[in-house]
Order: structure tokens, then sequence, then C-alpha cells
């Protein structure tokens, strides 16, 4: 049986365009999201369970007046890495590198590390 196969460039288009609809599709009903940042340090991230949990965080950065571009995107087998590079209008820069856990065609687990300037 074969297993789908995640797209990388919808992947990229979505959040570069600020898509959360597209985005959120490419997860796994089941996926668990880490954030760590200036508000959730590694002894405390923030943890996100399930499409419902995923979804209010995807729509809130898409909502957000600022630009997405992925500077970089590797992949191997059923991982993938990118760094992100967001700017919000007031000059503002957030730089998110992150790393998921691939699973039929769809992110299972994300840990994502983001700083803000200032």
């Amino acid at each position: 049986m074969a297993t789908a196969t995640f797209d990388g460039t919808a992947f990229t288009q979505a959040i570069e365009e600020r898509d959360a609809s597209n985005l959120l599709a490419l997860y796994a009903e089941n996926a668990e999201v880490r954030l760590v940042d200036r508000d959730n340090p590694p002894s405390a991230p923030r943890v996100m369970r399930g499409k419902d949990e995923i979804r209010a965080w995807i729509e809130d950065v898409c909502d957000r007046d600022m630009t997405h571009r992925i500077e970089q995107q590797v992949a191997s087998g059923d991982r993938l890495a990118y760094a992100e590079a967001c700017r919000y209008p007031d000059g503002t820069n957030v730089l998110c590198v992150a790393m998921l856990e691939l699973s039929d065609g769809h992110v299972a687990r994300q840990t994502c590390i983001r700083a803000w300037d200032g």
C-alpha cells in the first residue's frame, strides 16, 4: 500500500500566502505542535494537540499583518525542517525555525522555535 507524500511546495505556499485553510489541511487530525519562544520557554512550551487547537494558532498567525517567507526547507524521509522569516509593517522581524515529523502526507508533530527583534 502506498503512503501519501507530503507536499512541501503547498506547505510553503500556504505559509507565504497566509492561507490558513490550506495550511491546516496539511496537518493530521491528531497532530501536535510545540512552540518555544519568549513567552513559552523550553521548560514550559506551548503545546497544541489536535486540529482544533492548531487551527486557532494558525488562524491567529495568518490574520496578522505581516509577511512570511520560507528561506530554507530541507526534507529527508518523514522529516522536514525549515526557516521562516517574518516581518511586521513596523519593521519588527520574527524568525521561526521548525522541525516536522510527517505521516501519511500530513504534519504529525512540529516543534517551532521563534525569536523576535528587541
